[in-house]
């Protein structure tokens, strides 16, 4: 509500038609020099203001933070925004940056400044707070634009304390991943050196058993010299095989060829003795290098169930007899030597070239290294070679179990250097 020298100002210039049909604006010159002297400009024709309510508006200009000044012009000065704007952008020009109160009238009250943008909500909030009373509306203006301040301050405050949570999530995404990678790379590591270290005694072992064979092979007929050259071949892709891989999984490609090598050299010996070429069989399961099975024996794991499972005839004697074979293939896992078909998923690859998922499934289904199956499952491993090409049959059942012709041509070790 207007303070009663307001009011009456405003109708006592209101009601002046007989004098002149219109209001006639004050001079932009006239409002500056008022502003640049005190702060305030009050219309001429405006005298019924008290002075404390005027000293009411130098105070709040004076003590403001930023720039204010007031302007009071009587009812119908201004009837327009346009009008508003040509009467008061040479003032802005001549007084300079800052907050200018207009109250025109007791309806018309505008916030106008040449740097400050967001003057409607200042308008707004010294509507508010003024609560209807224009001296305390105008006097309101410096508060309302401090509070309109704070709350872009805040609003930017709040989206840089977000920019800063994202960046901080993710940083620690980053980094979580990194570790992760880096995790997984050093495990990876360690389990390649410590698969390769395992097959590589395995070749070793292969290379030795086959030299020890000293076959003259211009001596031999053609099917011993073509079971010399396949152990032979075979051993030498494992040697080649094993200084390419990258990977842990790589190393059932070793496996495989040594199941090949172990084969063919059984074959040569027997052939060189005058025994019959035995059947292609399946590794002995407790430890490949013992090389094929000759039976399957009914066996079960600590705690499990039983299972039958390829043997060598060493291996199937103490099993038949209810002994646990004395030369399974052992591995260190943290410090412990346990068989490798209970050392965990690392080692799946080896036992897959070994044996085939076929018959994988059989043999550990159920076991305490259930988690090997798993593994070797989700990685899809075929049986034999790992391009799928593992001979004729497909098992290692009675048959040809085929393996791959690697050449009729024969030729010496070199010593087996490793």
């Amino acid at each position: 509500m207007l303070t009663a020298g307001i009011a009456a100002a405003v109708v006592s210039s209101a009601v002046t038609p007989a004098v002149a049909d219109t209001v006639e604006a004050p001079d932009s010159n006239a409002i500056a020099q008022e502003l640049e002297s005190d702060g305030v400009f009050i219309d001429p024709s405006i005298d019924a203001i008290p002075a404390a309510e005027e000293g009411a508006l130098e105070a709040a200009a004076a003590g403001a933070d930023v720039p204010v000044y007031y302007v009071i012009l009587p009812t119908d000065a201004i009837n327009s925004d346009s009008a508003l704007n040509a009467l008061m952008e040479p003032v802005m020009s001549d007084v300079g940056d800052g907050l200018y109160g207009v109250l025109a009238g007791s309806e018309e009250f505008r916030v106008l400044s040449p740097d400050v943008e967001d003057t409607e909500a200042i308008r707004e909030i010294a509507l508010r707070e003024g609560g209807g009373n224009q001296i305390d509306t105008l006097v309101a203006v410096p508060d309302a634009a401090q509070q309109v301040e704070d709350s872009a301050a805040a609003g930017a405050t709040t989206l840089w304390v977000l920019l800063l949570i994202v960046v901080l999530i993710g940083v620690g995404i980053v980094l979580y991943v990194r570790n992760n990678r880096r995790k997984e790379a050093e495990r990876k590591a360690k389990e390649l050196a410590e698969i390769k270290q395992m097959a590589t005694e395995d070749v070793v072992r292969l290379g030795e058993d086959v030299a020890r064979l000293e076959i003259d092979i211009s001596a031999v007929d053609d099917d011993t010299r073509t079971d010399y050259s396949r152990a032979m071949d075979a051993y030498d892709q494992a040697k080649s095989r094993l200084d390419t891989i990258r990977e842990p999984e790589e190393i059932r490609q070793v496996t495989n060829s040594l199941e090949d090598g172990r084969y063919y050299m059984t074959a040569t010996r027997a052939r060189l003795n005058g025994d019959p070429v035995p059947e292609r069989r399946g590794p002995c399961f407790f430890n490949p290098q013992h090389g094929p099975s000759v039976e399957d024996v009914t066996w079960a794991p600590p705690g499990g169930s039983p299972r039958a499972v390829p043997a060598c005839a060493v291996c199937a004697q103490a099993v038949n007899s209810g002994m646990h074979p004395d030369d399974v293939r052992l591995v260190e896992v943290d410090g412990r030597r346990v068989p490798y078909y209970d050392a965990g998923p690392a080692y799946s690859p080896y036992a897959g070239g070994y044996f085939g998922m076929d018959m994988m499934m059989g043999m550990f289904a159920g076991m305490m290294m259930g988690s090997m199956m798993g593994s070797m499952m989700g990685m899809g491993m075929g049986m034999g070679d790992p391009t799928g090409d593992v001979g004729a049959e497909g098992d290692f059942g009675g048959g040809d179990f085929g393996g791959g012709d690697f050449g009729d041509g024969g030729g010496d070790f070199g010593g087996f250097d490793f």
